[in-house]
């Protein structure tokens, strides 16, 4: 036990040693500028092994340098070199400043270095240190500006800062969460669009627009966590406040923040993107995304080339094209084609599915939809019935009825006597991509026929409902998308049945009853 309690001690007196030792060294700076070389002390410790003392340092760093921007001791205007100090004529206070402003530039240099430090305390210390230094810049600017003309935002310190956000080699999702509290501020949030802009021109040009998983991560992140005001009067929480025609800021305009987002987004999604990444953007961008682009018909090629690709992809892409086309009046060349060559056994099995349907069911809900094509989509969906499951049945069956119901020429479908006397070809032609080739209203719905025999007893008495008139009022389909086999399950369970009288007992027990087969032959014993 001994040789822990004196490891213990050690601890202990180290930990309080390099505590009292920058703080100390720290006192010291503010007190005196005699003791100014102290500062390289303080900041040798954000280099340590140590998390603890890193973090330690990086908050006494942040107390020391915030001081000397309120007390003005940092040079201000284009730095000099340090080499210029000892042959140049100026006097102490000004050499002060320069070699204060050259000990910034090299905590600062530290600070972004260990943004991608291990520890994710490390990582955050460093984040707010330089936050409040993109504030303390914006406040007492180190460049020789004239505040009567000029508008004050240390733009180049955030953006090395979110260059170094947007890792290409680590995922930096953890920290850009963090960061979320600072795209609060309008001047910050406006800023940071353009420095990302900049960034992926740059880097993604760079990498000849090949995908960069782990980058193209980073600034989903990031750019998923920024939210444009919906008024320009809510538009008034600024990091930097500016004294120079603070209504012509253009970071104090809704109009040119949307116009920031609005390139963000189109320029991130200008090159290819990993196919998981797809969905998550999809999934957001009728809510996130286009309520706050200035023009959302940009987003065509887009949605387009994810329509294009197949699969849930397409499904989703569906969402924004519908959009488009109810609300900005988008004509899309062959819409209805491809969306019936969406129409495969897999639309059952993804977890989209029920957003699908709901899509679905608004686009065929025009009753100036030709004929032929409400038929294909009706027999493609009653062919596609033939092996889908019971949850997926309970939609397809009501929908179909509900299609039949919106246009009667498509009757024909149930009333054809041929069909129902003897088994026929069907001239119904699943290949076909065409609708209008497909010969779907020379066919039948033989496929629902068939259903009538189905195991499961709610899709057999769905099915029937075939056989009947259909009456006029359409049947509500909304509480049967997002119906799960478990559910139909736990439906089934807990429903009510009636005892049926037999003619033998019922087995309770496994080779306990003498009166049964397995009984008589078989013990347990």
């Amino acid at each position: 036990m001994a040789p822990s309690t004196d490891s213990n001690v050690k601890d202990e007196n180290s930990q309080v040693s390099y505590k009292k030792d920058i703080n100390t060294k720290t006192g010291r700076i503010l007190q005196n500028k005699k003791h100014s070389n102290d500062i390289f002390d303080v900041i040798e410790y954000l280099q340590s092994e140590k998390d603890k003392e890193i973090i330690f340092a990086t908050n006494a760093c942040k107390r020391v340098f915030c001081q000397l921007f309120y007390r003005g001791d940092l040079y201000v205007g284009d730095l000099p070199q340090e080499e210029e100090l000892m042959s140049g004529d100026r006097s102490a206070e000004e050499k002060y400043r320069i070699f204060m402003r050259h000990r910034y530039n090299n905590c600062v240099e530290l600070l972004l270095e260990n943004m991608g430090h291990e520890a994710f305390q490390v990582k955050e210390a460093s984040l707010c240190a330089l936050m409040k230094f993109v504030e303390a810049e914006g406040k007492h600017p180190l460049q020789n500006l004239d505040l009567i003309e000029h508008y004050i935002f240390p733009r180049e310190l955030l953006r090395t800062l979110v260059e170094h956000l947007l890792s290409t080699e680590e995922d930096m999702s953890l920290l850009i969460s963090r960061f979320q509290e600072f795209l609060e501020m309008d001047d910050v949030r406006y800023y940071v669009m353009s420095s990302v802009r900049d960034n992926i021109y740059r880097v993604m040009g760079r990498n000849k627009k090949a995908v960069i998983p782990v980058y193209q991560n980073n600034v989903y992140t990031l750019l998923s966590n920024i939210n444009v005001p919906s008024q320009g009067s809510k538009i008034k929480h600024f990091l930097v406040k500016q004294a120079y025609r603070p209504e012509e800021w253009k970071a104090g305009k809704l109009k040119e923040h949307k116009r920031a987002f609005e390139q963000m987004w189109l320029l991130f999604l200008k090159f290819k993107l990993p196919s998981s990444m797809y969905k998550k953007i999809l999934v957001i961008l009728h809510e996130s995304i286009m309520p706050q682009m200035s023009d959302p018909t940009l987003l065509i090629d887009f949605l387009s080339a994810a329509y294009d690709i197949g699969g849930a992809i397409s499904l989703l892409a569906l969402n924004g094209l519908f959009i488009l086309i109810h609300k900005h009046n988008l004509d899309y060349p062959d819409f209805y084609k491809k969306l019936y060559s969406l129409l495969d056994p897999s639309i059952f099995h993804v977890k989209y599915r029920a957003r699908f349907f709901h899509l679905v069911n608004i686009f065929l809900s025009s009753t100036h939809l030709p004929a032929y094509l409400v038929a294909a989509f009706v027999k493609r969906f009653a062919r596609l019935s033939l092996t889908a499951p019971p949850t997926a049945l309970l939609i397809l069956l009501p929908f179909i009825c509900n299609l039949i119901r919106r246009h009667p020429s498509c009757r024909v479908l149930i009333h054809r006597p041929s069909a129902a006397e003897e088994p026929c070809d069907d001239p119904y032609v699943m290949e076909e991509e065409d609708p209008a080739q497909c010969h779907a209203l020379e066919s039948s719905l033989w496929e629902i026929k068939t259903l009538q025999k189905h195991y499961h007893p709610d899709v057999a008495k769905a099915a029937m409902k075939i056989n009947e008139p259909l009456t006029e009022q359409e049947e509500e389909i909304s509480e049967v998308l997002e119906l799960s086999t478990f559910e139909l399950m736990e439906r089934d369970l807990k429903a009510e049945r009636k005892t049926i009288p037999l003619e033998f007992d019922t087995a309770t027990e496994l080779l306990k009853s003498p009166r049964e087969v397995l009984g008589v032959h078989f013990s347990l014993e």
